[in-house]
């Protein structure tokens, strides 16, 4: 969609318009709870915060991302991701393999994920209901 088509469809259409204001409100959330997160978890418990939220985006539970990009992604060294993903693998809560991780039990990584996963699903269900039914 072209900026100017966009634009156009926030002025004449207000629900278009609610569904971007609330979708905006939601991002803004998620990142505030994201970078306060960042300082007050351990990194397995964001490790599967990150896997839980790229699997609310997937179409299943293999999710195609390297180590390295998850490391780059958290802000440690891709050695310290492999530590933290061995210890949710050696819990069973996830399967590593090339290019892939693949989540084996959902409500285990949400019990080994910190508080802020069910925070942010909670505040992005309340901003844009039908995204969590």
């Amino acid at each position: 969609m072209s900026r100017a088509a966009f634009t156009r469809a926030m002025e004449s259409m207000p629900a278009f318009r609610s569904l971007m204001y609330a979708y905006v409100q939601a991002f803004l959330e998620q990142v505030m709870v994201s970078v306060a997160c960042n300082g007050a978890h351990s990194l397995k418990e964001r490790l599967a915060r990150w896997l839980l939220m790229m699997r609310d985006r997937s179409d299943g539970d293999a999710l195609p991302i390297s180590q390295s990009l998850l490391a780059e992604m958290l802000g440690v060294q891709r050695p310290t991701i492999t530590n933290a993903a061995g210890e949710l693998e050696r819990a069973g809560l996830i399967e590593r393999g090339r290019q892939q991780i693949t989540i084996l039990d959902r409500q285990g990584l949400i019990e080994a994920s910190c508080e802020c996963y069910k925070l942010v699903r909670a505040r992005v269900a309340s901003h844009l209901p039908k995204t969590y039914v």
